[in-house]
């Protein structure tokens, strides 16, 4: 098929299309394949930045710090280096991905515990807005993965749930206010993850399914996307061998689909019909460095119908294998070409050529609003015990058990601040050491806290009693049975699993302090339990329920 930008999902005018086609002609080779990388830039050190700069990436990803004016100067010289207006992306999640400077919001496990599709695009609205600000306009949501397997510690938090519907609903309302305001919306990971329960970041994950069952499932869900116009799909490292062999090539069964052209090309552009802007995982990711050195799979990305490498440890190497595999003809410049004038496009879709000012916002309507919506959030999965609602003068003196908040990149976990907030209401908080002993003449009340969002590079999310507790025969002590005992999640929601037996269990989705504070708020009683879950908390398991 032909690519018109004329077409979806890119619409452009005959004079946008006229800029594209100038901007392509003007490109030299080496310009035409440094477009074709997205840096993920980590550094501030100038020397480093000036390299990043003089290589004229496409686009690129800032880990940025929370200082705006440093960051705003940062932005304009990439751009004053740049031949082509730089498309700058972010992970609009919520949660901990919150831009700097921006307004808190639940993240979208929490979005779907709620389930109001108007809330769900008034906080995708708050996300535009903080992103426009920080000069992105390219997000990396929403994702379209199904939380099918439980033990998944990479799709967790980060998806709308486990019903297709919920997530239908959901990815719509962002896709549409995302790009009603600005920014490219990326419908992600095809195709489809959530039935494998490892992590793209540490091994090529397959998708199981049959094809039935896919056109289903992530069939549906990635036809309504591109109904919906979403301008571009990521593509993951994860294997779909039902459909590659139904292409007849058992050799490429479990090829990761950002280098697999039966995937890329045959499935999502010639099938499904796409013709936006393909982008791959991130590409230092082992489910793509497991299967193949880089200096041979970073053209392949490409050849293989990406039209953007996904970060890289090294642009300027990155270029010379891309230089060579066009030399060789491995990668022919013919699809270099179409990969470019797609980003074109985008960036031309969203008027990167010919700014457009951001409208005004209301900061305090959007605090109000952010503060209602956390309270809508946390989930009372059971409380067999009738503990709920809790007080400083039934249950006054307080042990909270914790590992604290993990954060991938936070190298030591954080503390919650839910202890000094429940001080502040009155309560005689002690945080747990080995060996205290948890008996009812020193406590009226025990809580678990745990704070484990979507990680990456963790295959799994358990209880470590061990840790936990601080040794052999402590993991092994349970007080529920002589102290009221709840545990609250801010973040994995099935920690019944290796919990079943706790007689109240809350899940609230996320460690920030906002959510912190809206979980102990419903726990006295100050506002209602609303949230309903999104996926199974129990897990399948019957006693869990009990």
């Amino acid at each position: 098929m032909q690519f018109d930008p004329r077409a979806a999902p890119f619409h452009l005018s005959d004079d946008d299309v006229d800029w594209v086609n100038r901007t392509l002609s003007d490109l030299s080779r080496e310009q035409k394949l440094a477009q074709l990388i997205n840096v993920l830039v980590m550094t501030d050190d100038p020397d480093d930045l000036a390299a990043l700069q003089n290589l004229g990436p496409g686009s690129m990803t800032r880990l940025a710090s929370d200082d705006p004016a440093y960051e705003c100067r940062l932005r304009d010289a990439f751009q004053a280096a740049a031949p082509v207006p730089v498309l700058i992306s972010a992970d609009l999640e919520g949660s901990h991905m919150t831009q700097p400077g921006g307004v808190m919001l639940p993240n979208p496990l929490g979005l779907a515990a709620v389930d109001d599709v108007a809330a769900t695009s008034r906080a995708t609205e708050i996300l535009a807005a903080d992103a426009a600000e920080n000069g992105v306009a390219w997000s990396f949501t929403p994702l379209l993965d199904i939380n099918a397997a439980f033990r998944s510690a990479i799709v967790g938090t980060r998806s709308f749930g486990s019903d297709p519907d919920l997530i239908r609903r959901h990815m719509l309302a962002q896709i549409a206010t995302l790009q009603a305001h600005g920014i490219a919306a990326t419908a992600k990971h095809f195709p489809g993850e959530g039935f494998d329960d490892r992590d793209q970041h540490l091994v090529t994950t397959v998708n199981p399914l049959s094809l039935p069952e896919w056109e289903n499932t992530f069939g549906r869900l990635y036809r309504d996307a591109i109904e919906g116009g979403v301008l571009s799909i990521m593509t993951g490292h994860i294997a779909f061998p039902a459909w590659v062999r139904a292409m007849g090539r058992e050799d490429d069964a479990f090829k990761p689909g950002s280098i697999n052209r039966h995937i890329n090309i045959a499935l999502l552009r010639e099938h499904l019909g796409f013709q936006g802007l393909i982008v791959s995982d991130a590409t230092p990711m082992a489910g793509l460095g497991a299967y193949a050195p880089r200096r041979e799979f970073v053209a392949e990305v490409i050849s293989e119908g990406c039209d953007v490498i996904l970060f890289s440890p090294d642009p300027q190497q990155d270029l010379i294998w891309l230089a060579e595999a066009v030399d060789d003809g491995r990668l022919s410049m013919e699809r270099v070409d179409d990969a470019v004038t797609r980003l074109l496009a985008l960036k031309a879709r969203l008027r990167l050529h010919d700014p457009v000012p951001a409208p005004p916002r209301d900061r305090k309507a959007d605090a109000h609003f952010a503060a209602d919506l956390h309270a809508r959030v946390p989930t009372l999965v059971k409380d067999v015990q009738g503990l709920f609602p809790i007080s400083p003068d039934r249950q006054r003196r307080v042990l909270i058990i914790s590992g604290g908040i993990v954060i991938p990149f936070a190298p030591e976990p954080l503390p919650f601040v839910l202890p000094d907030m429940m001080r502040e209401r009155g309560f005689d908080v002690s945080l747990y050491s080995p060996g205290d002993a948890i008996t009812p003449d020193r406590f009226d009340l025990v809580l678990y806290l745990f704070g484990e969002e979507t990680l990456l590079t963790r295959n799994n999310i358990h209880i470590d009693w061990h840790r936990l507790m601080g040794g052999v025969l402590q993991a092994m002590e349970r007080p529920w049975h002589d102290v009221p005992t709840a545990m609250i999640s801010f973040g994995y929601p099935y920690h019944l699993y290796d919990a079943p037996r706790v007689p109240t269990y809350v899940n609230a989705y996320a460690a920030t302090a906002p959510m912190q504070a809206a979980t102990l708020a419903a726990m006295m009683g100050e506002t209602p339990w609303q949230g309903t879950s999104p996926v199974d908390p129990f897990c399948g398991l019957e006693d869990a329920r009990f």
